[in-house]
């Protein structure tokens, strides 16, 4: 071949792929790909496969309307289904001579009859395929050719390609074929894979065995003496309670034990010389134990005003201001004394995601002062019945007690994981939305 007929070759080329570029609808190209190419390629029949959610053959050679229920256009389909299925088809992949014998059976048969001895198959990128036949076999040079025309005619068609909706992507994906069992499989496998059932609860440290300080009497709190979370030692004093009231109880009960006492003294007097006065002395001595016993009482009643530490530790509290000044009644928890080595984890776990837990169950505290930091705990109480918790909502207290040398310091807030059960990673990821649905539909 001279060097005119390259020239001209090439000069085709350029023109065909301009003209495809200036395409402005996707039959035009497809018109341009099957009849204009013969200006470059000496064929007698082509057609061009196009791909998407319905696949079908778009442009035929010599002909400007389609027939699909034509025979020679459903055969035609079918080899190209075929094709795809097969692999011919991905993106990259070169051309592919073509004859009767590369077909099956029931396809090979009617060869004769539609296409002559010899076929060019050829990819336009993930658009779909582009067939030449003729009767005399494919030359290299000719083969590189069409190779690079259809590299072009597959780059004019994305600019007609539609886009992709959620349809067309399902049914790429649920289109039977090779890769399609192996996704399945994998999703299948990790669908089964199991995985730690866990839920995420608020956690609090709390004291173990604390000693809970409560009001002895019922009245105004008159001073706090300690701060919050002051260690202190058995015997230091801790708050007060207003004497005002009491210590004039004690007072009158005084006077009236010193009076019965002076009333006594006189009817002892009396009863020496007199016989009615032993039975006074009598009712005096009686009258003298009662008051005696009332000043006992309200005095021990005073001394109960003055709060002590009943041994070493942590006082726990919210802040003396809140404290100062307030009134309480008996038996009113005022302040907790704790032991800060000896901590406790507390969480609630609520309603809407409870798991099953039971003592001897693992739980992990992330506290928020320690973003970086971890404490694993065994539980080893589990409330049967869910109560109010802040918020609103409905919860399970746990306690767990911390199994590692380091424990967290008192009264540190985080949030806690609770691991239930090993279940299957399809059922973690389902759980909350069929709970949801069983909820919505009432089954």
């Amino acid at each position: 071949m001279g060097h005119a007929d390259r020239s001209r070759e090439l000069a085709g080329l350029l023109q065909l792929l301009h003209r495809a570029r200036d395409a402005v609808s996707a039959e035009q190209l497809g018109f341009i790909i099957v009849n204009e190419s013969q200006q470059l390629l000496p064929y007698r029949q082509a057609a061009v496969w196009r791909e998407g959610l319905h696949r079908h053959v778009t442009a035929l050679s010599g002909l400007a309307e389609l027939d699909p229920t034509a025979p020679y256009m459903q055969w035609l389909s079918r080899v190209f289904r075929h094709l795809a299925e097969a692999g011919g088809q991905e993106a990259g992949q070169d051309s592919r001579l073509l004859e009767a014998g590369d077909l099956p059976t029931a396809l090979a048969e009617d060869w004769s009859s539609w296409l002559p001895a010899h076929a060019l198959w050829l990819p336009l990128g993930e658009q779909g395929a582009w067939l030449l036949a003729r009767e005399m076999p494919w030359s290299d040079y000719e083969r590189k050719l069409a190779e690079e025309l259809a590299h072009g005619y597959g780059h004019a068609l994305l600019r007609f390609a539609p886009r992709r909706n959620w349809r067309e992507l399902a049914g790429q994906w649920l289109r039977p074929g090779r890769k399609q069992r192996r996704l399945l499989i994998a999703a299948l496998l990790l669908a089964c894979m199991p995985i730690r059932l866990s839920v995420l609860a608020r956690g609090e440290v709390t004291p173990q065995n604390p000693v809970l300080l409560r009001a002895p009497l019922s009245g105004v709190i008159d001073r706090i003496q300690v701060q919050p979370n002051q260690r202190v030692k058995a015997g230091d004093p801790l708050f007060d309670l207003d004497a005002t009231s009491l210590a004039g109880q004690f007072a009158m009960a005084a006077r009236e034990r010193d009076a019965a006492q002076e009333s006594f003294r006189a009817s002892a007097q009396l009863a020496v010389t007199d016989d009615k006065g032993k039975l006074a002395m009598a009712q005096d001595r009686a009258k003298l134990e009662e008051k005696s016993i009332a000043a006992e009482y309200t005095g021990l009643e005073l001394q109960r005003l003055h709060v002590t530490a009943p041994s070493a530790g942590v006082v726990v509290f919210s802040d003396c201001n809140d404290w100062q000044g307030k009134a309480v009644t008996v038996g009113e928890k005022v302040m907790t004394l704790a032991d800060p080595a000896h901590v406790e984890l507390a969480a609630w776990l609520p309603a809407a995601e409870a798991i099953d837990v039971a003592p001897g169950g693992k739980i992990t505290l992330y506290p928020n002062a320690s973003p970086t930091e971890s404490y694993d705990a065994e539980i080893i109480r589990v409330a049967y019945k869910a109560e109010a918790v802040e918020g609103g909502l409905l919860a399970y207290r746990l306690q767990a007690r911390f199994v590692d040398g380091d424990k967290p310091r008192l009264g540190q807030m985080g949030t806690a994981r609770v691991y239930g059960d090993w279940v299957p990673l399809i059922y973690y990821a389902l759980r909350r939305p069929l709970t949801a649905a069983r909820q919505w539909l009432g089954w």
